[in-house]
């Protein structure tokens, strides 16, 4: 999980439905946008849908597709109208069910007292990176902030920080944990699916401000020869 003090966290907004919000977390800075295809999500948009929007990021934004439990249907579906996406499981599925499409993918770990994340990232070796979110009934952090002190300083691969991320809070989370990502949805909206335009431009400029208040302190530090 430690990376290099110049790490640049990336961003991901999670969520999204509508044209104006993805042109504006575009404009803000995101580095991914997410798009639900889970039904029972307030924020649920259809495989076509997702795909209509996608077709308006430009290069290097990567397009994420967020599925939970989902059959061989949907997931068709998904890979056929955004063929670029990234996908993220979200539910209960197996590593086999992650990797029957055999495309880049992100496991999602709902984090709750009890729950060993090692264990959960070494059994997924093979996703691009781990998902911490917190444990809420249903599927999704529901806007919940879990006790980061249960992602343990060893742990193996890319880690991306979720669950009640918002401004006044994200740039803690950079500082302290020094994940590869960080991913929003409810705090960065003013209803369910209808994001803000300052509040997304808010939470890119405080994970940036994290990501330099990091690098100062590295170049802060004395070196080793106490010169």
């Amino acid at each position: 999980m430690t990376e290099s003090p110049l790490h640049r966290t990336r961003i991901k907004i999670c969520g999204l439905t509508r044209e104006a919000d993805v042109d504006a977390a575009v404009e803000a800075g995101a580095d991914a946008i997410g798009f639900v295809l889970y039904e029972k999500s307030p924020r649920h948009v259809t495989a076509a849908r997702a795909g209509e929007l996608a077709r308006r990021l430009p290069a290097f934004v990567t397009p994420v597709v967020l599925l939970v439990n989902a059959g061989p249907e949907l997931l068709s579906a998904a890979l056929d109208h955004v063929p670029n996406a990234l996908l993220q499981f979200h539910g209960d599925e197996t590593v086999a069910e992650c990797e029957r499409a055999a495309r880049p993918y992100l496991r999602a770990a709902r984090m709750g007292p009890g729950f060993d994340l090692l264990d959960f990232a070494r059994a997924h070796a093979t996703a691009q990176a781990v998902l911490a979110d917190a444990l809420v009934e249903g599927y999704g952090g529901g806007g919940h902030v879990f006790d980061w002190s249960l992602i343990p300083a060893d742990l193996p691969g890319r880690l991306i920080l979720s669950g009640g991320l918002h401004a006044g809070n994200v740039g803690e989370g950079v500082v302290r944990l020094r994940p590869w990502a960080v991913d929003v949805s409810s705090g960065v909206e003013i209803a369910k699916g209808v994001k803000d335009a300052d509040k997304m431009r808010a939470f890119c400029q405080a994970v940036r401000q994290a990501d330099r208040q990091c690098a100062d302190a590295v170049v802060r530090q004395p070196d080793a020869g106490g010169h």
